[in-house]
């Protein structure tokens, strides 16, 4: 991780890169002796980030690992977890520096360290080459816990700052702000290293080609272990006395990694069998499905949409088999568990970011906006499915949470809310899980009322700490808090059922509904009066793409109007405000401002694929929920543009970001899906969706490519895109267009939309043919206007390439056919 004596200097091994153990003993006697570090995991919040499934040959790169790391557990003891984020109040003395300008949160909360931070940006690259100065480049994000460790520790320390100051050109990024910057250097970190995460750090020269990278660093040596300010002064040796040796194999590294990313497809190539992918797909993640609770990993663990939406698909074509059954076991356990677990906030509502623990208990507390959005379609999939209500309950809590939450006026979607906050106001130090977590005493003295008929004259108290497992010495494990933030306190967690609770009580289950509803409503009155966790209300256009399709989905299962409306309003706010008219592109964020209004930032950002790819997904949803041809009609667009500036002409596949851009030094093809989907597997379905829409076979012949150029990655580790898998099954089975043929506000029109939009139908299209024939669809599928309402009455065509079975006019009729 970081360069002693000698560091990256040539030798004679095959790799021709130095074995990083060797020379740590060199510079650090002793140092080979320590436990050798996790390189799957890196720094994120409370426990490290999930392992990524990367199977590129990076044999030439991985001999070149860090020369200690910090992404090993080992390195989570360094900071004291009971401090809180946040700079102390004498920063805010400080003039600001760079930063004061910029819109981002996370920048704004470094605009007052005593570090002579620059924005990405010509003005920083630019003073590096005139001063032939390596460049420190800091990233990370507004919500991140160990970013504010890490600033707190380091960035707010004078010495290191004017260490940095006078030594680096010294340089801030929000990854949320420039995800293509981050991606970039945190493949060279998860390359060299094996692990990454946040904050990453990585030094560049002035060219920007890095040659050291890592995640989190203590501020000072912690026994054997060297902290930031050794770093740098080692690193500041090895440019004066080692510089040559730095760039030379900092560049044979980039060079590797270059080849190693390379992702292409011949023109003659083809995907790989549909069937075949899915069942080794399926198979891959029953081998790491943990059966009691649910999720794919022990500990810690993450929701996983990706992988839920994924099954149901697999079911969907596979019900008949034990397999299939499998898959809906397998998705609809875990989504109840993730329900009943503290990682479901039963108070505010919404989803934390992940489980600390198998059991999804004890959570890391931020909440994302994409993880919402996810989330509220895998559980609105799932009622589908399953006509469980429960599934749907969960999917509308998830969106009043952030329609309440993560609202602004103009219709956009903030991004994410803190993990941190004051335990109480007065208080200086923030702690982990303060705003939502409960002392018995707490419960006891806001429940304290008798329960009329209940077993020994119980309190409203006891039957709530009962089945939500709280108790007076607390509810969270030693091992689950290893900085005793959450001593003494309980996380919300359903251990019993309505129905054993009121048994436990001699009450009725509509009894201890009702308690249970008015003591979280008594609770949720509680909260507004703690101090909230920081909320970053940067918006961006590719996470409103994904609350887009949530808003959209959801509404149109449950025929929720309210919800569509928003939907709607989420779309016009996309268009208004993230839309260049004038060049024809998608921005990629904006702000709000001072006095509430929406802000560009100083520079305006250009989408990225995520930001179109999700936006088209949010506008084919938006328009199969409302059936309004104006979102299909501004997601042709879209696609257009994304195809024009992304599209790899010659190795098929979309680049995340523009391959023009020098100072991008990867032009990457995002290859997994992790916390979001990767943007080519979101695109595979796009592409298909909109080839039936518009006619245009160019489009499908285009989804076909794409997942040629994934082959190998679709083959071997199809865990890794299960998105992608659900795009090659659509294109395998071909896509059902379900035709309705009447006028879009009719009862007879709506009840049969509603029959459609009521099943999980992974594999097809929903159009409306309204008859104005002038109109967007007509124009572009004149086939239509052949098909006719039957006797008066609105009527469905269900088709494939538009070879239609016999109309029918009857719901349960249409439900049949479909389903069969």
């Amino acid at each position: 991780m970081f360069p002693l004596r000698l560091a990256w200097t040539v030798s004679s091994a095959k790799n021709n890169l130095v074995d990083p153990v060797r020379l740590l003993s060199i510079a650090f006697p002793g140092v080979d002796r320590l436990h050798r570090p996790d390189l799957n995991r890196g720094i994120s919040g409370r426990t490290p980030i999930p392992f990524s499934y990367r199977t590129h040959s990076l044999s030439s790169v991985r001999t070149n690992q860090y020369f200690f790391s910090t992404t090993s557990r080992t390195s989570l003891s360094m900071a004291s977890g009971s401090e809180g984020p946040g700079s102390p109040p004498s920063s805010l003395q400080r003039p600001p520096n760079r930063l004061g300008l910029e819109r981002s949160s996370y920048l704004l909360q470094h605009a007052h360290n005593p570090v002579n931070w620059y924005p990405w940006g010509e003005e920083a690259f630019d003073k590096a080459r005139q001063e032939d100065k390596p460049i420190f480049l800091s990233v990370g994000y507004s919500t991140c816990h160990w970013c504010h460790v890490m600033e707190r520790e380091s960035f707010e320390d004078e010495e290191i700052g004017k260490i940095l100051s006078d030594n680096f050109v010294c340089i801030k990024v929000d990854r949320e702000e420039r995800p293509d910057v981050d991606k970039v250097y945190m493949t060279f970190v998860q390359a060299t290293s094996g692990g990454g995460g946040w904050p990453m750090s990585v030094w560049l020269t002035p060219d920007l080609r890095p040659f050291i990278g890592g995640t989190y660093f203590p501020p000072r040596d912690n026994g054997r272990r060297p902290g930031l300010k050794t770093v740098l002064a080692r690193i500041m040796e090895q440019w004066q006395n080692n510089r040559e040796a730095l760039e030379s194999s900092g560049e044979r590294v980039l060079e590797a990694l270059k080849k190693a990313t390379s992702i292409t497809a011949n023109s003659r190539e083809t995907p790989p069998p549909a069937p075949d992918v899915a069942n080794r797909c399926f198979e891959q993640l029953a081998h790491s499905y943990e059966e009691e609770y649910g999720g794919f990993r022990e500990a810690p663990k993450f929701p996983s949409p990706a992988n839920l939406m994924f099954l149901m698909s697999f079911w969907s074509v596979n019900r008949s088999s034990s397999k299939g059954a499998e898959a809906l076991q397998m998705t609809l356990h875990t989504l109840r568990m993730m329900n009943l677990g503290g990682i479901h906030d039963h108070v505010g509502q919404g989803f934390h970011r992940y489980s600390t623990d198998s059991s999804w208990h004890v959570p890391h507390f931020e909440k994302m906006l994409y993880d919402q959005a996810q989330l509220a379609v895998a559980y609105i999939s799932a009622y589908q499915v399953s006509r469980e209500q429960v599934f749907a309950d969960v999917a509308q809590d998830i969106l009043l949470y952030v329609s309440r939450d993560l609202s602004d006026k103009s219709g956009g979607f903030y991004s994410a809310e803190d993990a941190d906050s004051l335990p109480a106001t007065g208080l200086t130090e923030k702690r982990e899980g303060a705003f939502c977590v409960w002392t018995w005493s707490e419960v006891r003295e806001l429940l304290p009322a008798l329960v009329e008929g209940a077993t020994g004259g119980a309190t409203e108290a006891e039957v709530f700490m009962h089945h939500y497992g709280v108790k007076e010495q607390g509810n969270v494990e030693l091992e689950q808090d290893p900085h005793g933030e959450l001593k003494g306190q309980n996380v919300l967690i359903v251990r019993y059922s309505v129905e054993l609770t009121a048994a436990r009580f001699g009450l009725t289950v509509e009894k201890v509904s009702e308690l249970l509803a008015s003591a979280r409503a008594k609770m949720a009155e509680v909260r507004k009066s703690r101090p909230a966790p920081h909320l970053d209300t940067k918006m961006l256009a590719s996470w409103n793409g994904l609350m887009l399709s949530g808003f959209a989905r959801v509404g149109a299962v449950l025929e929720d109007k309210a919800l569509l409306e928003r939907a709607v309003h989420t779309a016009r706010f996309l268009k208004q405000h993230l839309w260049d008219v004038e060049r024809h592109v998608i921005l990629h964020s904006c702000y709000r401002g001072d006095e509430m209004e929406v802000e560009q930032g100083v520079s305006p950002i250009s989408g990225f694929l995520d930001d179109y790819a999700f936006v088209i997904c949010g506008l084919l949803d938006l328009y199969e929920a409302t059936m309004q041809p104006e979102w299909l009609c501004w997601a042709e667009e879209l696609q257009d543009r994304q195809d024009h500036i992304l599209w790899d002409a010659e190795g098929a596949g979309y680049y995340y970001s523009n391959p023009t851009d020098p100072t991008i030094l990867i032009a990457l093809k995002q290859d997994q899906d992790g916390a979001e989907p990767s943007a080519n597997s979101v695109s595979s379905l796009n592409l298909l969706r909109l080839s039936h829409y518009t006619g245009r076979k160019l489009w499908s012949q285009r989804s076909q490519q794409l997942l040629a150029a994934f082959s190998d990655r679709l083959t071997k580790v199809p865990i890794a895109l299960p998105e992608m898998v659900r795009g090659l099954m659509a294109n395998h089975y071909t896509l059902k267009q379900v035709i309705i043929c009447g006028q879009r506000d009719a009862p007879d029109t709506s009840i049969l939309l509603a029959t459609v939009n009521s099943l999980f139908l992974p594999h097809k299209v929903l159009m409306l043919a309204d008859g104005d024939t002038g109109g967007y669809l007509y124009q572009r599928q004149p086939i239509l206007s052949s098909l006719t309402c039957q006797n008066g009455s609105a009527t469905a065509y269900v088709c494939e390439d538009f070879t239609c079975a016999l109309p029918i006019t009857d719901p349960q009729e249409l439900r049949r056919l479909l389903l069969a």
